[in-house]
């Protein structure tokens, strides 16, 4: 009994073995500035995506190293890094340049986007059909992103399509499935720079905001079924675009050397 009564004593100081009250390792906290290597591969991929480097054009790592004002080892990880994402590829002595524009790779790419659109389409009317309150934000944030994207059609290509990727975006985000922006992020590196060539050579800007409008009536009204067969039609449509400019026009920078 003594005993009970010691180990129960608030005077009495419980063991504590050495190893479980060992203080964990603190881990480093991240650096909140981007490296040079995230800079130069942002500034790259972005010119990229928006058609200033063109599909077929030579990318000469010194040439590149000079312009940004940088040494050429972020260059070359950069460039590791836009290999992974599609957007280079090596030629063998040849060196390096931007991916072409691939039709059997673009459809590979655009049956994936239209899983992630159907899906996110499905859930966001699902979710406007139970939740009034809901229905409204997506009302009041989606025409905010309408308006946008109408004015940008005026300022040039690259403008358009960011304003495009935003809106398909922004169904993920109100999916309510984290998982599906992450995810498609990765085609949309690759689906951007198509996308601008789209525009340049296809009139089909007033098609695809008029699209998006009618998008977000149907699901902001909770038509699940009617909103993932209109956000069919307009990626297959848009696809069909595509292929039908790269049918009749070069979209190879590629010079003979």
């Amino acid at each position: 009994m003594r005993a009970t009564l010691a180990a129960a004593s608030p005077c009495v100081a419980p063991f504590r073995s050495p190893i479980l009250t060992k203080p964990s390792p603190r881990l480093k906290p991240l650096a909140q500035a981007p490296s040079r290597t995230e800079l130069v591969y942002q500034m790259i991929r972005d010119n990229i995506r928006d058609c200033t480097l063109e599909p077929g054009k030579h990318l000469v790592q010194e040439d590149l190293a000079a312009m940004l004002g940088v040494s050429r080892q972020p260059v070359q990880q950069a460039m590791l890094l836009l290999k992974t994402d599609g957007l280079v590829v090596e030629r063998g002595a040849r060196g390096l340049y931007v991916a072409p524009l691939d039709p059997e790779q673009i459809g590979h790419h655009y049956q994936i986007r239209l899983v992630f659109d159907q899906l996110a389409a499905g859930l966001v009317a699902d979710r406007a059909a139970t939740d009034p309150g809901f229905a409204a934000d997506l009302r009041r944030a989606g025409e905010a992103i309408l308006q946008e994207g109408e004015a940008a059609r005026s300022v040039g290509a690259a403008e358009a399509v960011a304003h495009d990727v935003r809106f398909h975006t922004f169904l993920y985000e109100m999916s309510g499935n984290p998982l599906i922006a992450p995810a498609a992020d990765m085609h949309w590196n690759f689906l951007r720079r198509v996308m601008v060539a789209v525009l340049l050579h296809a009139e089909r800007g007033p098609v695809v905001w008029s699209q998006h409008r009618d998008i977000l009536d149907l699901l902001v009204a909770g038509q699940a079924e009617a909103g993932r067969d209109l956000v069919t039609r307009h990626i297959l449509g848009a696809k069909d675009a595509l292929f039908e400019a790269l049918a009749t026009h070069s979209f190879d920078a590629t010079q003979p050397d």
